[in-house]
């Protein structure tokens, strides 16, 4: 079964862990702290569109992918009156081709991370990249290599996992030791990833 296939049957039996009521914190804080304005962004594997429909709440214009339908179908209704300010968008990253110079920021939460081989990690980075505007920001949320693996866990990156597939096309501004926001006691240890797009 392909990676994309499993998402989709994960969505339909609703073996989803991932799955969140509320916005992360690592997402909030980045946009509120750094500050990072209004603009257009990006969520790829968006989900349930948690973030999605939280960063329209705060004037962003929002385009929210993601390689399951039935996952976009639960977002639009969980979304409400918002589903209409957001494009939802049903695609695979590593096929289908993304704007170029869209974006002013792009989150991502569990989504890079997904990617098991450096080329497809490369190939993903260089793909947001093209997508981002001059100066464009991406933050990634990532399951962190020195976390303890665990059976229904994130897939585990390391430091060096990341540097190698994003630097040709992003300046990483910090990488840090985090914990997914969510609702679990104990929440899966991650890296969060704060990057600017390369000037080419």
């Amino acid at each position: 079964m392909t990676e994309e296939n499993r998402f989709i049957d994960r969505y339909r039996t609703g073996h989803t862990p991932w799955v969140h009521s509320n916005p992360d914190f690592n997402l909030l804080e980045t946009v509120t702290q750094r500050p990072i304005t209004p603009c257009k962004v990006f969520e790829p594997g968006c989900g349930l569109g948690v973030e999605s429909v939280w960063l329209a709440e705060q004037g962003f214009e929002v385009t929210a992918m993601d390689v399951s339908e039935l996952a976009l179908e639960k977002a639009k209704a969980s979304a409400g009156a918002l589903a209409s300010k957001i494009n939802w968008l049903s695609m695979d990253i590593t096929r289908d081709r993304l704007p170029k110079e869209a974006f002013g920021f792009i989150f991502d939460r569990g989504f890079f991370h997904t990617f098991d081989t450096s080329g497809e990690r490369s190939l993903v980075a260089e793909k947001l990249a093209s997508s981002l505007e001059e100066n464009g920001l991406w933050l990634s949320l990532m399951g962190n290599g020195d976390g303890v693996p665990v059976r229904t866990g994130p897939p585990l990156r390391s430091a060096s996992d990341i540097v190698l597939a994003v630097d040709p096309f992003f300046e990483i501004l910090s990488l840090e030791v985090s914990v997914f926001g969510n609702e679990e006691a104990n929440p899966h240890k991650i890296w969060r990833c704060l990057m600017k797009k390369r000037k080419l």
